[in-house]
C-alpha cells in the first residue's frame, strides 16, 4: 500500500519516501493438493531483486535492551544491544512524467563484533548462531494484520523500522537545513517533515522522536512534544479490538526501557489535561489512558498514536464515522478538529490497467484515456448507466476474468 501511495504521489509530482522492512520471506506460497491448502516457504529474495539498490553508506545502528541511567545531563540509555539497519532503495516512478520517489526498505545486519568479543574456537559456532538472532528481525513478514500477536520479534520489527527511519529523516533534515552552523534548529521540522503512521505498527515512532529530541538534541520537553505532535499523523485501518495493538508494559520495559519512561510521561500529561477538562470523571481517565490497567498492564498503541498526532483519519466515510462516534469517541469529543476522513481509492495504473486490462480498455473506449491520471473522470460513465451494449460488454469482461 505504501508503494501505491508513492506511485500516486509521484504521478502528482509530490516528493515522498516510503519506509518499511526488506523481508526475506513472505507469508507463504499457497499450493492446493487434493483440495487442501499446503503452505510452502515464500522466498522473496531467492532470485535477487534487480530493482533494488543497496546503500551501505547509509547503514544505521538500532538499539535494544539495556537500561536507563539518570545523569546531570539527563537520561541516558546504556548497555544496549546494537543491530544495524541496511537500506535498500527501490525507485517508484510517476506515470508518464519525470518524477521518481524512493521506497527505502531496511534489512537487519549484526555488527561484526556481535557476540564475538570473547569467543574462543569452541564458542564460535554459538556466536555465529547468535548473529542469526539479530538478523531474524527482517527475516519474515508477520501474517496477521487483523489479529494482534504480542510477540517480542514483532515489537523488535516495529521499533527497528521506526528507529532507522527517524535517524534517516533527521540526517536528511540536517543536511538540507540552511542556517547558522553548529547546533541544528528544529523549529521548522514539522514544516519540512510529515510522517504518516500507517496503522499502529509504527507507533513507537512517537516516543522515539521524543527520545531523539530530548535525550540527544537536548530540547526541552514542551518544545519536543509540540514538534512531535505537529510532525505525525495517524491512519487507522481497523476498528476490530482484537487487531488494535496493546503491548505489555513488562515487554517494553525489557526491550525499550527509555521509551516506556517517555510513554509514562506522555500519559501523565495527557491524563492531567483530561482531569482539567473533565474534573472528577474517573471513567474518562480510565477509558482514555494510554496504559490499560485491567489484568496485565498494557500500552494502548492506538491511544498513543491519537495523542501524539495532529490528525487522525479512517479510510472510508463509514469507517471514519465509526472511529468518531464509537471506537475513539472520547478522543473525538475532546479534539474534534483532529479527526477526518481520507477514502482509500486505488492506484489506477496497478489495480485497473495492469490487473484488469479488459475493463481498462472498455472504459477508455467510452470516455477516453485521461481517466488513468484523473479518476474523477470515471463519473462520465454515469451517463451510460442504461446503455445496454456497454452493460453487455462489461458482463463479457467480467465473465472472461472469471
Amino acid at each position: 500500500m505504501a508503494a501505491c501511495f508513492l506511485d500516486s504521489m509521484a504521478t502528482l509530482g509530490l516528493a515522498a519516501y516510503g519506509y518499511g522492512i526488506r523481508y526475506e520471506y513472505g507469508i507463504f506460497n499457497q499450493k492446493i493438493k487434493d483440495g487442501w491448502q499446503v503452505e510452502e516457504a515464500d522466498d522473496w529474495l531467492r532470485h535477487g531483486n534487480p530493482w533494488e539498490k543497496a546503500r551501505p553508506e547509509y547503514m544505521l545502528p538500532v538499539h535494544f535492551y539495556g537500561h536507563v541511567e539518570e545523569t546531570k545531563d539527563g537520561s541516558k540509555w546504556v548497555d544496549t544491544q546494537v543491530v544495524l539497519a541496511m537500506p535498500y532503495d527501490t525507485p517508484i516512478p510517476g506515470y508518464m512524467n519525470n518524477t521518481v520517489n524512493t521506497m527505502r526498505l531496511w534489512s537487519a545486519k549484526a555488527p561484526n563484533d556481535f557476540n564475538l568479543k570473547d569467543f574462543n574456537v569452541g564458542d564460535y559456532i554459538e556466536a555465529v548462531l547468535d548473529r542469526n538472532l539479530a538478523e531474524n528481525i527482517s527475516r519474515v513478514l508477520y501474517p496477521n494484520d487483523n489479529f494482534f500477536e504480542g510477540k517480542e520479534l514483532r515489537l523488535k520489527q516495529e521499533y527497528f523500522v521506526v528507529a532507522a527511519t527517524l535517524q534517516d529523516i533527521i540526517r536528511r533534515f540536517k543536511t538540507t537545513k540552511k542556517g547558522s552552523p553548529g547546533r541544528t534548529s528544529f523549529e521548522t521540522f514539522p514544516d519540512k517533515v510529515a510522517v504518516q503512521l500507517n496503522d499502529t505498527h509504527p507507533a513507537m515512532a512517537i516516543p522515539e522522536l521524543m527520545r531523539i529530541f530530548v535525550d540527544i538534541e537536548k530540547l526541552d520537553w514542551d518544545t519536543a512534544w509540540s514538534l512531535t505532535q505537529r510532525t505525525f499523523a495517524y491512519t487507522n485501518h481497523t476498528v476490530l479490538p482484537e487487531a488494535l495493538e496493546r503491548w505489555p508494559v513488562e515487554l517494553l520495559e525489557k526491550l525499550l526501557p527509555r521509551h516506556l519512561q517517555i510513554i509514562y510521561r506522555i500519559n501523565q500529561l495527557h491524563l492531567d489535561r483530561i482531569a482539567t477538562l473533565y474534573p472528577e470523571n474517573m471513567n474518562k481517565l480510565r477509558k482514555m489512558s494510554l496504559i490499560e490497567e485491567d489484568g496485565c498492564k498494557r500500552v494502548n498503541m492506538a491511544h498513543l498514536c491519537i495523542v501524539g498526532s495532529h490528525a487522525v483519519n479512517g479510510v472510508a466515510e463509514i469507517h471514519s464515522n465509526i472511529i468518531k462516534t464509537d471506537v475513539f469517541r472520547d478522543f473525538s469529543e475532546m479534539e474534534p478538529q483532529k479527526f477526518q476522513n481520507k477514502t482509500n481509492g486505488i492506484t489506477p495504473r496497478r489495480w485497473l490497467l495492469l490487473c484488469n486490462p479488459g475493463l481498462a480498455e472498455l472504459i477508455a473506449e467510452v470516455i477516453g484515456e485521461d481517466y488513468v491520471k484523473d479518476l474523477y473522470q470515471l463519473k462520465k460513465l454515469i451517463q451510460f448507466v442504461d446503455d445496454a451494449a456497454l452493460i453487455r460488454d462489461i458482463s463479457r469482461v467480467k465473465q472472461d476474468n472469471k
